[in-house]
């Protein structure tokens, strides 16, 4: 039974830690939760797909959805008062640099404070949602400690403070994030 659940567990990882879906095999236990994952669902299902398409381009189709189509898949969920995105402790892209708040999240998770999604209540009102992202096998192509000689050269150009390499499978690679007014609707 615990091999099968580890199995799930890590599908549902693969999937979140490459762009991909909510871990739908469980829901969030409160509203404010489950509100975080339904706002950050169809960003993390746009990255996916954008992902998805550049993996069959290549390893340099895949860097490049991260290094440009990330940013912009993000922006286009964001609303007025609703912004999502990912960060690490680890960056790769120092754009991604997370906002004071995912820190002790972060910090945290890192220290085994477990994998479950979180809140965090913000002075202005907001909510903070974020869910852990775990590296998986596939991932380790571009986040892994013995990168292919193409790969290592395509980032050290894009990124020469790259801090993103040297992952394993299972390690934290970093949050999903999202950011919305508290006690308010999720439909925009």
């Amino acid at each position: 039974m615990k091999r099968l659940a580890w199995r799930a567990s890590l599908l549902a990882g693969l999937l979140a830690a490459c762009g991909g879906q909510a871990n739908e095999t469980s829901a969030p236990p409160n509203a404010e939760l489950r509100r975080g994952a339904e706002i950050l669902q169809p960003f993390k299902r746009d990255l996916q797909a954008a992902l998805q398409a550049g993996l069959a381009d290549g390893i340099a189709g895949a860097i490049d959805v991260c290094r440009v189509q990330a940013p912009a898949i993000a922006a286009s969920h964001a609303a007025e008062s609703i912004r999502v995105g990912r960060t690490s402790h680890r960056l790769r892209n120092p754009a991604n640099a997370p906002a004071d708040w995912m820190k002790p999240v972060l910090a945290d998770y890192l220290e085994g404070g477990g994998r479950d999604p979180r809140l965090v209540p913000l002075a202005d009102g907001t909510v903070g949602y974020v869910e852990p992202i775990v590296t998986q096998p596939l991932c380790l192509t571009c986040h892994g400690a013995s990168l292919a000689p193409e790969v290592a050269k395509e980032l050290a150009e894009l990124y020469p403070d790259d801090q993103a390499t040297g992952f394993r499978a299972g390690d934290l690679r970093g949050i999903f994030w999202a950011r919305f007014p508290a006690n308010t609707p999720t439909s925009r």
